[in-house]
């Protein structure tokens, strides 16, 4: 009887590992990214690292945003070495649960950078198991997956309409639709108990009003945002490049030109939950971001 059991878990495991590689989108466009340059946060790891290598392959200039700069340097030692059509990577420190750290590197590369092209906000962690705060009294999982790349987006974002059309892509996760409430005087805790699982639900839905605002006040400028959930993702090689494929995709695919203010999965566009959907919900997310990253008045683009 255990032995069956066991059978029937091992086809189990091995049958929805193929229904994954055979059913997960995939981005096929063939597009050159010769001449562009894209900043991918997080893009020593995993999906972030794919997506870069993809990305470099296409000939694009690709900047691995990281914290960890001995990592990051030799990713970009790989990635040069399989670097075609002109692609080039170049590597910059950045933690985006720390704000002065991403005013730096955003100083930075205004100062290097005459383009931006693609702007992929891919850098996140899961919740740690009791609170921490940053140094800026946010809780560390809401200032690593929101606040930061809210505050980079901002500080980034008239090099990005000068550089238009341009894209920016933000990775949310499945997961932003297990959220039912959103109070926004407590973003950090301050008026409930930490519980795990909350806090990486709640950033993720943050990334996904953060889009749907953001795009709405770009109209016009030719720059789009959008944001996606990138699938079914493990450690190994294989499950983290299908987890790219939809960050591929919008960054380059010619199909999601101009499309802006969506979600996408396995590289189509699907609803979002009700409450990603609130206009006014994310209206008003996009003024306590503001508050929250202390966001100056020369430095509001849109």
């Amino acid at each position: 009887m255990l032995f069956e059991v066991l059978v029937t878990l091992v086809v189990l495991v091995v049958s929805v590992k193929v229904w994954n590689l055979t059913t997960s989108g995939r981005c096929h466009s063939t597009r050159s990214m010769k001449g562009k340059t894209v900043i991918v946060t997080g893009g020593s790891a995993g999906i972030g690292l794919h997506t870069a290598e993809d990305l470099v392959r296409r000939g694009a200039r690709v900047i691995l945003a990281c914290r960890n700069l001995e990592k990051a340097y030799k990713v970009a030692s790989q990635l040069k070495a399989q670097a075609s059509q002109g692609g080039e990577v170049a590597v910059r420190r950045l933690d985006t649960s720390d704000l002065n750290s991403v005013r730096t590197f955003a100083k930075e590369i205004l100062d290097t950078e005459k383009h931006i092209h693609v702007l992929i906000n891919n850098a996140g962690i899961l919740e740690p198991p009791e609170k921490v705060m940053t140094n800026e009294g946010l809780e560390l999982t809401m200032a690593t997956n929101h606040f930061g790349h809210f505050l980079l987006t901002n500080l980034l974002l008239e090099r990005l309409k000068q550089s238009a059309p341009s894209r920016i892509v933000n990775v949310s996760s499945l997961f932003h639709t297990l959220v039912s409430s959103l109070d926004l005087n407590s973003l950090n805790f301050e008026k409930e108990v930490y519980r795990r699982r909350v806090p990486y639900n709640r950033s993720k839905l943050c990334n996904v009003l953060f889009s749907l605002e953001l795009a709405r006040r770009l109209e016009g400028s030719d720059v789009t945002a959008n944001s996606l959930h990138p699938g079914y993702v493990k450690t190994d090689i294989m499950d983290s490049e299908l987890g790219a494929q939809t960050n591929i995709y919008l960054a380059v695919s010619d199909e999601v030109e101009g499309v802006s203010g969506r979600y996408f999965i396995d590289c189509k566009e699907v609803k979002t939950s009700k409450l990603a959907r609130d206009k006014d919900l994310a209206k008003r997310l996009w003024e306590v971001s503001e508050k929250a990253v202390k966001l100056r008045p020369e430095e509001k683009f849109c």
